[in-house]
């Protein structure tokens, strides 16, 4: 159970001390819950479900038998339609997992030729980008970044972001994001 708490607060981002003060409970204990050296109350651990905005059932269930898979062969990911100013970003989904409090969306992403910058993206999670081909000027916040094949970016997808100047294309691009569900 330790175990998975200390993999849920990571998911999320925050810290022993951080997740400690949302639950209102001490990083001590909280730090000995997670190592497994104590077993805490039905309280405790409702007060850390709550903090980590999962049902405390999530505490009960054998995350280790868990069996989920996706498997997509090459070209055969799940073609997205976009509409408005991101229509000519062909967005393909790469795989899905059914269960768990973390979702994952890996798309691979191409513009195409008549694909406009456009940098208004915003959205809870973190993102992960991975440059495969092309160049781009790329916007994160007020940080603009020259990306060249082979690059990569981790961010907090919360902040305005995205392609602001198409420098070489082809331009394709791995991005996954990550959100704890609801």
């Amino acid at each position: 159970m330790g175990e998975q708490i200390k993999a849920l607060r990571v998911a999320c981002g925050a810290s022993g001390g951080e997740l400690a003060r949302r639950c209102g409970i001490s990083s001590s204990l909280l730090s000995r819950v997670e190592r497994g050296l104590v077993s805490p109350s039905v309280e405790t651990l409702n007060r850390i479900a709550q903090g980590l905005d999962v049902p405390l059932s999530r505490f009960f269930s054998d995350q280790r038998s868990r069996t989920d898979l996706s498997y997509v062969p090459a070209g055969q990911g799940i073609v997205v339609e976009r509409i408005g100013a991101v229509a000519d970003y062909r967005y393909e989904l790469l795989g899905h997992l059914l269960s768990g409090n973390l979702f994952v969306e890996p798309y691979l992403v191409m513009l195409q030729p008549q694909a406009q910058p456009y940098t208004s993206f915003q959205h809870p999670g973190l993102k992960f980008l991975y440059l495969m081909s092309g160049s781009v000027s790329y916007r994160y916040g007020s940080k603009l970044l020259n990306l060249r094949r082979g690059d990569a970016l981790l961010f907090d997808a919360s902040a305005l972001h995205g392609v602001e100047a198409i420098i070489e294309a082809p331009v394709s691009y791995l991005s996954i994001v990550f959100t704890l569900r609801d």
